[in-house]
Protein backbone atom coordinates (compact mmCIF):
# COMPACT_ATOMS: atom_id res chain seq x y z
CA UNK A 1 0.00 0.00 0.00
CA UNK A 2 1.56 3.37 -1.29
CA UNK A 3 0.69 6.54 0.53
CA UNK A 4 0.54 9.80 -0.64
CA UNK A 5 0.10 12.83 2.02
CA UNK A 6 -1.21 16.40 0.52
CA UNK A 7 -2.15 19.67 2.58
CA UNK A 8 -6.02 19.30 2.80
CA UNK A 9 -9.04 17.50 1.18
CA UNK A 10 -9.49 20.04 -1.82
CA UNK A 11 -6.02 18.94 -2.67
CA UNK A 12 -6.27 15.43 -2.32
CA UNK A 13 -9.55 15.66 -4.68
CA UNK A 14 -7.75 17.14 -7.12
CA UNK A 15 -4.73 15.12 -6.96
CA UNK A 16 -7.11 11.84 -7.26
CA UNK A 17 -9.03 13.59 -10.28
CA UNK A 18 -5.07 13.60 -12.39
CA UNK A 19 -4.40 9.71 -10.76
CA UNK A 20 -8.22 8.51 -12.26
CA UNK A 21 -7.37 10.48 -15.42
CA UNK A 22 -4.04 9.01 -15.82
CA UNK A 23 -5.39 5.60 -15.31
CA UNK A 24 -8.36 6.01 -17.43
CA UNK A 25 -5.51 6.94 -20.43
CA UNK A 26 -3.67 4.17 -19.50
CA UNK A 27 -6.24 1.43 -19.69
CA UNK A 28 -8.09 2.73 -22.86
CA UNK A 29 -4.72 2.63 -24.03
CA UNK A 30 -4.66 -0.72 -23.11
CA UNK A 31 -7.76 -2.37 -22.90
CA UNK A 32 -9.26 -0.24 -24.76
CA UNK A 33 -11.97 0.98 -21.98
CA UNK A 34 -11.73 1.97 -18.42
CA UNK A 35 -13.95 0.38 -15.72
CA UNK A 36 -14.08 1.92 -12.49
CA UNK A 37 -16.45 2.21 -9.43
CA UNK A 38 -16.52 4.80 -6.93
CA UNK A 39 -17.82 5.54 -3.57
CA UNK A 40 -20.06 8.25 -1.65
CA UNK A 41 -18.69 10.88 -0.24
CA UNK A 42 -17.91 14.93 0.00
CA UNK A 43 -13.75 14.67 -1.46
CA UNK A 44 -15.49 12.20 -4.07
CA UNK A 45 -17.84 14.68 -5.48
CA UNK A 46 -15.04 17.00 -5.62
CA UNK A 47 -13.41 14.70 -7.25
CA UNK A 48 -15.42 13.90 -10.03
CA UNK A 49 -16.22 17.43 -10.38
CA UNK A 50 -12.29 18.04 -11.38
CA UNK A 51 -12.34 14.90 -13.24
CA UNK A 52 -15.00 16.38 -15.73
CA UNK A 53 -12.44 18.72 -17.14
CA UNK A 54 -9.41 16.69 -17.45
CA UNK A 55 -8.59 15.33 -20.76
CA UNK A 56 -10.12 11.75 -20.37
CA UNK A 57 -11.15 9.31 -22.78
CA UNK A 58 -15.01 9.99 -21.76
CA UNK A 59 -16.69 7.61 -24.64
CA UNK A 60 -14.51 4.35 -22.91
CA UNK A 61 -14.87 5.57 -19.38
CA UNK A 62 -17.62 3.01 -17.58
CA UNK A 63 -18.57 4.33 -13.70
CA UNK A 64 -19.99 2.05 -11.84
CA UNK A 65 -21.08 2.67 -7.92
CA UNK A 66 -19.44 0.86 -5.13
CA UNK A 67 -22.62 1.27 -2.71
CA UNK A 68 -25.36 2.77 -2.69
CA UNK A 69 -28.73 3.57 -0.09
CA UNK A 70 -31.83 1.68 -0.57
CA UNK A 71 -33.64 4.94 -0.65
CA UNK A 72 -35.85 6.57 -3.52
CA UNK A 73 -34.78 8.74 -7.03
CA UNK A 74 -33.25 11.64 -6.29
CA UNK A 75 -33.52 11.14 -2.54
CA UNK A 76 -30.27 13.42 -1.29
CA UNK A 77 -29.09 9.84 0.71
CA UNK A 78 -28.12 8.60 -2.71
CA UNK A 79 -24.97 8.60 -3.86
CA UNK A 80 -26.49 8.71 -7.58
CA UNK A 81 -27.72 11.70 -6.65
CA UNK A 82 -24.83 13.45 -5.28
CA UNK A 83 -22.77 11.65 -8.28
CA UNK A 84 -24.68 13.52 -10.82
CA UNK A 85 -24.30 16.83 -9.28
CA UNK A 86 -20.80 16.82 -9.32
CA UNK A 87 -20.77 16.04 -12.62
CA UNK A 88 -22.92 19.22 -13.56
CA UNK A 89 -25.86 19.52 -15.87
CA UNK A 90 -23.46 19.08 -19.22
CA UNK A 91 -21.68 15.88 -17.66
CA UNK A 92 -19.22 14.70 -20.41
CA UNK A 93 -19.82 11.24 -19.01
CA UNK A 94 -22.41 9.66 -21.46
CA UNK A 95 -25.77 8.34 -19.95
CA UNK A 96 -25.13 5.17 -21.14
CA UNK A 97 -21.68 4.86 -19.37
CA UNK A 98 -22.96 5.71 -15.60
CA UNK A 99 -23.92 2.36 -14.51
CA UNK A 100 -26.61 2.84 -11.17
CA UNK A 101 -27.05 0.41 -8.60
CA UNK A 102 -30.90 -0.60 -9.31
CA UNK A 103 -31.96 0.12 -5.56
CA UNK A 104 -35.68 1.01 -6.54
CA UNK A 105 -36.01 -2.63 -6.90
CA UNK A 106 -39.14 -3.84 -4.80
CA UNK A 107 -36.32 -6.97 -3.93
CA UNK A 108 -33.07 -5.73 -2.92
CA UNK A 109 -31.47 -9.52 -3.39
CA UNK A 110 -33.28 -9.74 -7.57
CA UNK A 111 -31.39 -6.18 -7.79
CA UNK A 112 -28.29 -7.31 -6.31
CA UNK A 113 -28.02 -10.09 -8.80
CA UNK A 114 -29.04 -7.88 -11.59
CA UNK A 115 -25.99 -5.18 -10.83
CA UNK A 116 -23.40 -8.64 -10.64
CA UNK A 117 -24.64 -9.36 -14.15
CA UNK A 118 -24.24 -5.58 -15.33
CA UNK A 119 -21.28 -6.29 -14.13
CA UNK A 120 -19.95 -9.22 -15.86
CA UNK A 121 -21.23 -7.82 -18.83
CA UNK A 122 -18.31 -5.29 -19.44
CA UNK A 123 -15.73 -6.33 -17.04
CA UNK A 124 -16.13 -10.14 -17.26
CA UNK A 125 -16.35 -13.02 -15.34
CA UNK A 126 -15.58 -13.17 -12.31
CA UNK A 127 -15.80 -9.05 -13.35
CA UNK A 128 -12.89 -7.14 -13.13
CA UNK A 129 -12.65 -3.27 -12.22
CA UNK A 130 -9.53 -1.00 -13.70
CA UNK A 131 -10.28 1.18 -10.44
CA UNK A 132 -11.95 0.76 -7.38
CA UNK A 133 -12.07 3.88 -5.18
CA UNK A 134 -13.23 3.71 -1.57
CA UNK A 135 -13.28 6.04 1.36
CA UNK A 136 -13.43 4.86 5.27
CA UNK A 137 -15.72 5.66 8.14
CA UNK A 138 -14.58 6.38 11.46
CA UNK A 139 -15.53 2.90 12.24
CA UNK A 140 -13.20 1.62 9.99
CA UNK A 141 -16.24 0.19 7.29
CA UNK A 142 -15.72 1.01 3.99
CA UNK A 143 -18.02 0.68 0.23
CA UNK A 144 -21.17 -0.49 2.61
CA UNK A 145 -19.06 -3.05 4.74
CA UNK A 146 -20.31 -1.96 8.14
CA UNK A 147 -18.97 -3.79 11.08
CA UNK A 148 -20.95 -6.65 12.07
CA UNK A 149 -22.77 -7.21 9.18
CA UNK A 150 -23.23 -10.62 7.74
CA UNK A 151 -22.30 -9.11 3.83
CA UNK A 152 -18.38 -9.12 5.63
CA UNK A 153 -18.45 -13.01 5.14
CA UNK A 154 -19.62 -12.98 1.43
CA UNK A 155 -17.53 -14.92 -0.74
CA UNK A 156 -19.38 -16.35 -3.35
CA UNK A 157 -21.30 -12.98 -4.98
CA UNK A 158 -20.19 -9.82 -6.29
CA UNK A 159 -22.54 -7.62 -4.78
CA UNK A 160 -25.02 -8.16 -1.94
CA UNK A 161 -27.31 -6.34 0.29
CA UNK A 162 -26.41 -5.38 4.18
CA UNK A 163 -28.47 -5.02 6.75
CA UNK A 164 -29.58 -1.14 8.03
CA UNK A 165 -27.05 1.10 8.65
CA UNK A 166 -27.74 4.70 9.70
CA UNK A 167 -31.41 3.86 9.15
CA UNK A 168 -30.78 2.56 5.76
CA UNK A 169 -30.09 -0.95 4.32
CA UNK A 170 -27.57 -0.47 1.37
CA UNK A 171 -26.14 -2.44 -1.76
CA UNK A 172 -22.40 -2.78 -2.50
CA UNK A 173 -19.76 -4.63 -3.62
CA UNK A 174 -18.75 -7.58 -1.98
CA UNK A 175 -14.57 -8.56 -1.15
CA UNK A 176 -14.40 -10.86 -3.71
CA UNK A 177 -15.14 -7.79 -6.63
CA UNK A 178 -13.41 -5.25 -4.92
CA UNK A 179 -10.19 -7.58 -3.98
CA UNK A 180 -10.01 -8.30 -7.99
CA UNK A 181 -9.62 -4.67 -9.06
CA UNK A 182 -6.08 -3.81 -10.93
CA UNK A 183 -6.16 -0.58 -8.69
CA UNK A 184 -7.86 0.66 -5.28
CA UNK A 185 -8.07 3.90 -4.72
CA UNK A 186 -8.34 5.12 -1.07
CA UNK A 187 -9.33 9.08 0.09
CA UNK A 188 -9.08 9.79 3.18
CA UNK A 189 -9.13 12.99 4.64
CA UNK A 190 -10.23 14.45 8.45
CA UNK A 191 -8.75 13.93 12.05
CA UNK A 192 -11.44 11.27 12.43
CA UNK A 193 -10.17 9.32 10.32
CA UNK A 194 -6.67 9.09 11.92
CA UNK A 195 -6.87 6.08 14.06
CA UNK A 196 -8.13 3.86 11.20
CA UNK A 197 -6.01 5.05 8.80
CA UNK A 198 -3.24 3.59 11.13
CA UNK A 199 -5.04 0.44 11.34
CA UNK A 200 -5.64 0.28 7.50
CA UNK A 201 -2.13 0.34 6.58
CA UNK A 202 -1.17 -2.25 9.48
CA UNK A 203 -3.47 -4.28 7.26
CA UNK A 204 -5.83 -4.73 10.66
CA UNK A 205 -8.29 -7.58 9.28
CA UNK A 206 -10.57 -6.50 12.73
CA UNK A 207 -12.07 -3.44 10.62
CA UNK A 208 -13.84 -4.22 7.30
CA UNK A 209 -11.53 -1.87 5.58
CA UNK A 210 -8.78 -4.19 6.28
CA UNK A 211 -9.50 -6.87 5.28
CA UNK A 212 -9.57 -5.71 1.28
CA UNK A 213 -6.56 -6.32 -0.58
CA UNK A 214 -3.86 -3.95 -0.31
CA UNK A 215 -1.52 -5.33 -2.88
CA UNK A 216 -2.49 -2.66 -5.83
CA UNK A 217 -3.58 -0.12 -3.85
CA UNK A 218 -2.87 3.73 -2.72
CA UNK A 219 -3.86 6.09 -0.34
CA UNK A 220 -4.45 9.76 -0.80
CA UNK A 221 -4.70 11.29 2.54
CA UNK A 222 -4.44 15.30 3.71
CA UNK A 223 -2.15 15.84 6.53
CA UNK A 224 -5.15 16.10 9.14
CA UNK A 225 -5.88 11.79 8.87
CA UNK A 226 -2.30 11.13 9.14
CA UNK A 227 -1.20 9.68 12.59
Amino acid sequence: MKLEVFADADTVASKAAEFLAAEARRAVAARARFLAAVSGGSTPWKMLAALASLDVPWTAFHLFQIDERLAPEGDADRNLTQLRKAFGESSPLPEQNLHPMPVNDPDPERAAATYAKTLAALAGSPPVLDLAHLGMGPDGHTASLVPGDPVLTVADREVAVTQPYQGRRRMTLTYPCLDRARTVLWLITGESKATMLARLQRGDQDIPAGKVNSRHAVVFADRAAVP
